[in-house]
């Protein structure tokens, strides 16, 4: 396994080891000690997994307040997104910063993303199905969100006009969302 660094603390790209053959490929998507070995030391309760039909979908940017916060394990099994991680961590020399990454099922990477960020996604090929372990259940009295096109944050998204669920068409701006994670 190969872990690459991300401009945050905590936050890291997975590279798992992956054998192809003729049949196709191998590989561990998770194993608890080997992740132990590497730092990660996550209790992971739940998978989820999702699939967005259109180019295009985005979905985000999520998050839940403490005590429900959740670290998530995500990988995409079919298709590509673009996956943004906002630091929200009150203090933190990052704070209100985003970093893009491009998940695929081809490159097999996954993002770590920590409690304390807003996590989001934009579909760049149809039929994406992303999964996604997490440390903590949903909560939805503890279910937040940011504006994907906060102007502030201007993210640079891979779509200008993205298919948008109702919930995530109202998200506030950073600067109005509530959030109760402070840096460490």
């Amino acid at each position: 396994m190969n872990i690459i660094e991300t401009k945050f603390k905590d936050a890291v790209i997975v590279e798992p080891k992956v054998f192809g053959d003729h049949r196709g490929f191998f590989t561990e998507s998770y194993n608890k000690e080997l992740f132990h070995k590497h730092g990660i030391d996550m209790n992971f309760i739940q998978d989820n997994h999702s699939l967005s039909q259109q180019s295009g979908t985005l979905r985000g940017m999520h998050y839940q307040l403490n005590p429900k916060a959740q670290t998530k394990l995500v990988r995409v099994t079919r298709g590509a997104i673009y996956d943004v991680i906002i630091d929200i961590r009150k203090g933190s020399p990052t704070y209100g910063e985003w970093q893009g990454f491009i998940l695929s099922a081809d490159n097999k990477r996954q993002l770590l993303v920590p409690k304390g960020f807003a996590h989001g996604f934009c579909t760049i090929v149809e039929n994406t199905e992303v999964q996604y372990k997490v440390d903590e259940l949903y909560s939805p009295e503890h279910d937040r969100g940011i504006a994907w096109d906060d102007p502030a944050l201007a993210i640079d998204w891979p779509v200008q006009n993205p298919v948008l669920s109702e919930k995530d068409t109202k998200h506030p701006t950073l600067v109005e969302a509530y959030n109760n994670f402070t840096w460490e």
